[in-house]
């Protein structure tokens, strides 16, 4: 499909005019593949989440709004499709081992897939449409975190809120119909609800959890007031008071990448799936530490300093304020803190679910080793094109050992492969949920694209038992 047309003024109008155009049979097979496993690799989590005790509290506040049809993921609960698919969202995200699109710094999936799933549900979809308006919600939700230029967590805005509601918003869109002029308004309604605050790194606190609930919310009702004929301003990502003159006032954006390379460059093969459940700038750190622990023997015992290079931006995520970081207070605390990561994989020689249990918080190992990282700023590393570490380690005979991990694993030049995304989704349900709970779930997304209703399938991922 041609994206040159005179007509197409704005961003958010060129956007909506391919989405409306989209047909299933235009997206690459190896995208739908792809696209396919990272919703296995979500759902997996939505159920895996159901377990912490977040979930209970997202349900409880969801049901004093009332019941519905709409089944939950990985719940046995029934809602009305909004309040489906911002608990969709939080249990997909709520763990934060979600995937993430490295250059738009924006879990992509847990706003996208919710919304898409709902909408679909609503319209009476099939789970082909319902798959590639997914792939719409990611390819968006991806250009416009892009198009900030990994500026939004530097002025503490979660671009996974941000840019995952204007990629709601045309998922929700093009499953209810909306045509080209229908799109660009739902985009230019949602754009005055695209927001999410990173102050939860301060105390601990769910906000983030909520944030792609809330976008995928967004989304949803943007495209319904667009369908009744609700207008929204059409310049809402490059205008004067649009999308990054207001969130990143006076830095460098890129507003081209909204629309650079649509349906030519597909954004949702650079998604990268979490190796590990901690935030993804942490990753390259726990890799370089578990590497140096096996090549060199390295114990916390024999540690006498750590130094980390991490580039200034995420390091406001993961390093700041250190006294948040050396203790944190709770797992969710944990996965943003650089040195917890560094010290609970030098001393348990892995880092998985178990370590951001609460023995695994209160381990005065791996507090006290917690203490001595010290963390510095990196001006070799790729942020945002890939979230690069450095680990060095002074030990107590006088050898210091370091390792570099440029680019992390799970990044689109080192991909999970989709078997490594089978075998994670297996052990994440299979925390919570039966064989054949997983086998029922597992078809039924790897299948998704057939002609089956798109309920079926959003029936198929709830919790049966």
């Amino acid at each position: 499909m041609s994206l040159e047309s005179p007509t197409r003024t704005t961003a958010a109008g060129r956007v909506a005019e391919f989405a409306a155009a989209l047909d299933p049979g235009d997206v690459p097979d190896e995208v739908l593949e792809r696209a396919r496993h990272l919703v296995l690799d979500a759902v997996g989590l939505a159920f895996a989440s159901t377990a912490y005790p977040f979930a209970g509290v997202a349900r409880d506040a969801l049901a004093t709004f009332g019941t519905g049809a709409h089944p939950v993921l990985g719940m046995p609960d029934r809602l009305a499709p909004r309040d489906a698919a911002v608990l969709g969202g939080v249990l997909v995200h709520g763990m934060d081992f979600d995937d993430t699109h490295i250059p738009a710094v924006t879990h992509v999936s847990a706003a996208a897939l919710p919304a898409a799933i709902s909408a679909a549900t609503v319209a009476g979809a099939s789970t082909r449409d319902l798959l590639a308006a997914y792939v719409l919600g990611v390819e968006v939700s991806a250009r416009v975190g892009i198009g900030g230029a990994g500026g939004f967590h530097d002025v503490g805005f979660h671009p996974t809120a941000v840019a995952g509601a204007f990629g709601a918003a045309v998922a929700a869109g093009k499953l209810t119909g909306l045509d080209a002029t229908g799109l660009a308004a739902a985009q230019g309604v949602v754009g005055s609800m695209a927001a999410g605050l990173l102050e939860f790194l301060e105390d601990g606190s769910w906000t983030k959890r909520l944030h792609p609930g809330w976008a995928a919310m967004s989304g949803l009702t943007a495209a319904a007031f667009a369908r009744a004929g609700w207008t929204g301003p059409a310049a809402v990502y490059e205008g004067r008071f649009g999308l990054y003159a207001t969130h990143l006032a006076g830095r460098e954006t890129h507003p081209e990448a909204v629309t650079e390379g649509l349906g030519e460059r597909w954004e949702l093969l650079r998604t990268a799936v979490k190796p590990y459940p901690i935030c993804h700038f942490n990753h390259a750190f726990a890799d370089a530490a578990l590497l140096l622990r096996s090549e060199h023997g390295v114990r916390a015992q024999d540690v006498r300093a750590i130094r980390c290079a991490i580039h200034p931006v995420p390091g406001k995520v993961v390093c700041q304020p250190p006294e948040n970081k050396w203790a944190p207070r709770d797992e969710y605390d944990a996965k943003f803190s650089l040195p917890y990561t560094v010290a609970a994989a030098l001393v348990r020689g892995r880092f998985t679910l178990a370590e951001l249990s609460d023995d695994a918080l209160a381990d005065r190992e791996i507090l006290a080793l917690a203490r001595r990282v010290e963390v510095v700023d990196d001006h070799e590393g790729l942020f945002p094109a890939a979230y690069s570490g450095r680990v060095e380690i002074e030990l107590a005979d006088g050898r210091v050992v370091a390792h570099r991990e440029q680019v992390n694993r799970g990044h689109e030049e080192r991909p999970l492969t989709n078997a490594e995304i089978v075998a994670k989704y297996t052990d994440t349900i299979g925390r919570v949920a039966d064989a054949a709970t997983a086998e029922r779930v597992r078809d039924a997304v790897l299948s998704l694209g057939d002609d089956r209703p798109a309920a079926e399938f959003a029936e198929a991922c709830r919790d049966q038992r």
